[in-house]
């Protein structure tokens, strides 16, 4: 078991996944830092200048009753809350990640374009297609006049 272990473990794609996986929780927390810490704040301000993880539903009150001014007086009550705030906070954030993603993958792909193939001609006595520049054929090596 141990030896089928090291085995699983020395496959590229196991340490490919190791290392992505802590590169994604280290984007992720940068991520939320961004939109807790400064997309929030100004979206929070565009409505009003309330904090915006604060927005919540009770959904049944505490002791005491409410109303309650905030999210923190609402738990501390023992209130049984939706944190609607917090959701959208979320969903911002996972936005951003797979933008942000997005664009990685799209430069990957601009990067990994495969070169152009050069331009061929067809062998007259065997229809394989070889280089141009070709002076023979590679699979029935027939001399070929030149371009």
């Amino acid at each position: 078991m141990i030896k089928e272990f090291k085995e699983f473990i020395a496959r590229g794609n196991a340490i490919d996944l190791a290392v992505g996986v802590v590169i994604g929780a280290a984007f992720t927390a940068i991520v939320n830092s961004i939109v807790n810490n400064f997309i929030m704040p100004l979206i929070g301000l565009i409505l009003g200048g309330r904090d915006f993880t604060s927005y919540f539903i009770v959904l049944k009150e505490g002791k005491p009753g409410g109303p309650y001014a905030t999210l923190v007086a609402a738990n501390e009550a023992g209130a049984n809350v939706l944190g609607y705030g917090a959701i959208i906070n979320a969903i911002v954030t996972f936005f951003i990640v797979a933008f942000v993603i997005f664009l990685m993958v799209k430069a990957i792909n601009k990067i990994r374009k495969p070169a152009p193939e050069p331009p061929t001609k067809d062998c007259p006595y065997c229809l394989t297609a070889v280089p141009e520049a070709a002076t023979r054929c590679p699979a029935c090596t027939s001399e070929l006049a030149k371009a």
